[in-house]
């Protein structure tokens, strides 16, 4: 892959999860740079991008190698290694970033504790350094700070020849669907015209459709917001006109918040949260 691509790995220790964020003037970059594994680690590797770097980078780190020497190892068997760039971190948060000295400018990474930013191909090196610098002062969860990350690197210039895909990969143990495996975030947009804002979008449905919500978005149906979803429900052709929020209405949301694979959200315990009323919301306006 010779594409201009920036990216960063990193961790979030607290919530037990680590993973990439990425953006190329290439094709389904998700495809190639994005590696991650739930308690051991992830990995981005990228310029003319060696792939085998990312299983062998995390067997080596599950192994109990540092970034840092597990890049060193990578490189030492890799006669190509100055056409590389990788980015590794692991779940302490110990992280390396490399870049071959044949990697066409601007290339460059920084890495610091919980996190390593690189890019090749860029409009300087302001876009690494915004990257970094968004992510340390930056909120919310892992995946809401690497997007931002990406978001920062993109205004600081981005890729000198464009944008085109872009990827959001994170892993956390038994995060994945079902808790079957580690897969907790993997999203991709192919070709877009705008592949970072298309990817922020996709990742507000995730959170829709599988996290779960938070305590303070929690409300209780009460009379008034019992009568609001009786309405809406009726509207959306669910329920009949006067029904009052009982036990058949409760039952009529539950159907419609499975149809909508709202699944995770489904509460019987006399209340709502936030985002299915706003979806619910939107569904009727729609």
């Amino acid at each position: 892959m010779r594409a201009s691509t920036f990216s960063i790995v990193a961790c979030d220790e607290a919530a037990d999860e680590v993973g990439v964020a990425v953006q190329s003037k290439f094709l389904a970059v998700g495809s190639a740079v994005p590696w991650a594994a739930g308690g051991v680690g992830a990995v981005a590797t990228q310029a003319w991008a060696n792939t085998t770097y990312g299983p062998r980078g995390l067997n080596l780190l599950e192994a109990g190698h540092n970034p840092a020497t597990v890049i060193e190892m990578l490189a030492a068997s890799d006669d190509q290694r100055n056409h590389r760039q990788v980015g590794i971190v692991d779940a302490k948060g110990r992280s390396a970033t490399f870049t071959g000295a044949q990697c066409m400018d601007w290339a460059g990474g920084v890495a610091e504790p919980g996190f390593a930013a690189q890019g090749n191909i860029l409009a300087g090196s302001a876009v690494v350094d915004e990257m970094a610098e968004t992510f340390k002062r930056s909120g919310g969860c892992l995946a809401d700070r690497l997007i931002a990350s990406l978001r920062a690197g993109q205004a600081a210039g981005g890729d000198r020849r464009g944008k085109q895909s872009a990827a959001l990969y994170i892993a956390k143990p038994g995060g994945g669907y079902g808790a079957f495996n580690d897969r907790y975030i993997d999203l991709r947009v192919d070709d877009h015209p705008e592949p970072i804002e298309e990817l922020a979008r996709i990742l507000e449905l995730h959170k829709l459709y599988f996290f779960k919500p938070a305590r303070e978005d929690i409300l209780t149906i009460d009379a008034s917001l019992g009568a609001e979803i009786c309405e809406l429900l009726r509207k959306a052709g669910r329920l009949q006109p006067g029904a009052r929020f009982d036990d058949v209405a409760q039952r009529v949301l539950v159907e419609f918040m499975h149809t909508e694979n709202l699944e995770d959200r489904v509460r019987t315990d006399g209340t709502i949260d936030r985002q299915t009323l706003g979806y619910l919301r939107s569904y009727v306006r729609r």
